[in-house]
């Protein structure tokens, strides 16, 4: 069997070697000539898998994408060929609320705020928007969901519309990109939405670049009245628009999913996949491809407070560091892509355990492992 895999996928070799020859590329540039022998092709969310790459995949059974999103890979001509496909749900769910936790610490010492009490508005309950939501509830923050497909499918009582939503003090997008039906996505902050809200009022994308008009952000954020923004995402990737940086307050490229937690996890995901679909279990395990992290465990002699809760998180992942690469090395040719092909190594927070003799149960809510872990 042969196996094209994109050449940032982690573990790539340790865990499909086994199934076959494996192949490394870089997945922005791979070409349907590369792919003419493959049985199994594996990407990330930089490679269009269309009938322009498919085009010489004649032999091509699987294909496998290490991502939550799956806009970039045309399912139905997959179907039409009899090609599996398969997804990561939720394999970096923890890794993007890790990185809004963060951003929201930081905001909160920037701002001298006080997050216990404020509300937060998640636009897209799905797997990453709840883990966001459990983040935010732990700091004493009033969680609501906008999500008009669930808001049908289970009933409205729970959810709340967009227009609600948007006045929150901080709105956290966490939606899959698409372009057409009732939900299409694209846009879905457009700039009617932008200008109609508050000045220094927090927003938060971690989902997809388009879900935001960013030329109508600038506008905005040129004005008087300029919105407190937090963007991991970026219409056009990795083209950005460069002006709009300098206006946010955490700008970063398409990384908040890149712990190596989730990175791993998502590999292991299709591996899993093609494994039950070629009736084999699986002979590996996820935590066996992990390394110890740089700090164990720690013995706490305070009960938790925000700014306790902010040392303890920053000590695992400090955003701002994220924040300050991609600032100084913006407008570099290339820069984009190889700061997430040359990602620093990162870890969530359950790679950290916490001891002391007070409970700790709130701090074990933000993922942090107990003692007996």
């Amino acid at each position: 069997m042969k196996i094209v895999a994109d050449e940032n996928m982690p573990h790539v070799r340790e865990l499909f070697g086994e199934l076959g020859e494996v192949t490394l590329l870089p997945g922005r540039d791979m070409t349907a000539a590369q792919l003419a022998q493959a049985d199994v092709l594996l990407v990330r969310s930089v490679t269009r898998v269309n009938a322009d790459l498919l085009a010489q995949a004649s032999r091509l059974q699987f294909v496998g994408t290490a991502t939550i999103g799956t806009d970039h890979v045309d399912q139905p001509l997959l179907a039409a060929r009899g090609i599996a496909f398969a997804s990561a749900p939720g394999c970096n769910r923890i890794s993007v609320g890790d990185y809004v936790l963060s951003a929201l610490l930081v905001l909160a010492e920037r701002h001298g705020l006080t997050l216990a009490g404020m509300t937060l508005a998640i636009v897209g309950a799905g797997n990453t928007g709840r883990a966001v939501a459990s983040h935010a509830s732990a700091l004493g923050m009033q969680v609501c969901y906008c999500d008009p497909p669930r808001a049908r499918a289970e009933g409205a009582g729970s959810f709340i519309s967009l227009e609600e939503a948007l006045q929150a003090d901080v709105v956290s997008f966490h939606v899959p990109l698409t372009r057409e039906g009732t939900d299409a996505t694209w846009h879905l902050l457009n700039a009617a939405r932008i200008a109609a809200l508050r000045a220094n009022q927090f927003l938060i994308n971690a989902s997809r670049g388009e879900v935001w008009d960013n030329q109508a952000l600038l506008e905005r954020q040129r004005g008087a009245a300029p919105l407190s923004l937090v963007m991991d995402v970026w219409e056009h990737e990795p083209d950005i628009l460069t002006e709009l940086v300098p206006h946010t307050e955490i700008a970063t490229p398409h990384i908040a999913g890149y712990s190596l937690e989730g990175k791993a996890r998502g590999t292991w995901m299709l591996y899993e996949a093609l494994c039950t679909r070629l009736g084999r279990s699986p002979r590996q395990e996820l935590a066996s491809l992990l390394p110890a992290p740089d700090v164990l465990a720690l013995t706490l002699g305070q009960p938790p407070s925000q700014a306790l809760i902010g040392r303890l998180v920053h000590l695992v992942y400090d955003v701002r560091r994220d924040d300050a690469r991609f600032r100084r090395e913006l407008g570099l040719p290339g820069s984009f892509d190889r700061q997430r092909k040359c990602y620093l190594e990162r870890r969530e927070l359950s790679s950290l355990r916490l001891e002391g003799a007070m409970s700790l149960a709130a701090l074990h809510a933000f993922g942090f492992s107990p003692a007996s872990y």
